[in-house]
């Protein structure tokens, strides 16, 4: 009869795995999980899964680095695969598996193209309510939001209509990215705003505030110019 072998040395892949376990039981989104996951993914293509926790180098990381940018991976990419990598061997520290560190890829900064002084009198420019469609009229109400607390475009998708307090013009954010509610003023023009749009859009107090065109919005909202 065989005798059965102690398995020493458990893989990188096996010790993901195991990161993911750990962060899911600690809270962490399913959003970032997902994140991770595909991360690895990527990674895995440059750093063979198969390879020993307790054998991984600093080489390893710094050729799986190469082969990235060999592969033409975009620096932002790099990146982001690198700081969850940092994630996953800080954990891996933590619990005694490893002494590996990695540095964050240096990416280049991009400087951003902002919007001219024309566009965005455009974008504030409030729709003809008599001949606007619902779907036009709500995106006018979520860029003035966006204005005024520059908030996620998660966290605006997840407010209901519950969490406008129009008479003491504030908001509820609860779904952020760190967890925690966040209460935000809101500016007289705002309030106007949000008072009209909601009158518009009707709804209980459960229902998201920024709903699609055709589905949770009374069928009386769907195209304004029928009020």
């Amino acid at each position: 009869m065989a005798k059965i072998k102690m398995k020493n040395s458990v893989t990188v892949a096996e010790t993901f795995h195991d990161f993911l376990v750990g962060k899911k039981a600690a809270g962490v989104s399913e959003k970032t999980l997902l994140t991770y996951g595909q991360h690895f993914s990527a990674v895995s293509k440059h750093l063979s899964p198969n390879t020993p926790m307790d054998a991984l180098n600093k080489a390893d990381l710094e050729a799986m680095i190469a082969s990235m940018r060999d592969a033409g991976l975009a620096a932002n990419s790099i990146k982001s695969y690198t700081r969850t990598m940092k994630s996953f061997l800080s954990w891996c520290n933590e619990d005694g598996i490893t002494r590996l560190n990695i540095q964050l890829y240096k990416a280049e900064e991009t400087i951003k193209e902002t919007y001219s002084d024309e566009e965005l009198k455009k974008l504030l420019k409030k729709p003809n309510m008599k001949k606007c469609t619902f779907a036009e009229y709500r995106n006018w109400v979520i860029i003035n939001l966006l204005l005024n607390n520059g908030c996620r475009a998660a966290t605006i998708r997840n407010i209901q209509i519950k969490d406008v307090d129009i008479e003491n013009k504030v908001i509820y954010l609860r779904h952020t990215k760190n967890k925690r509610a966040q209460v935000i003023p809101l500016c007289e023009a705002l309030c106007g705003i949000l008072r009209e749009y909601m009158r518009v859009r009707g709804g209980g107090g459960d229902e998201y505030l920024f709903p699609n065109e055709s589905r949770g919005v009374p069928e009386r909202t769907r195209q304004l110019a029928d009020i």
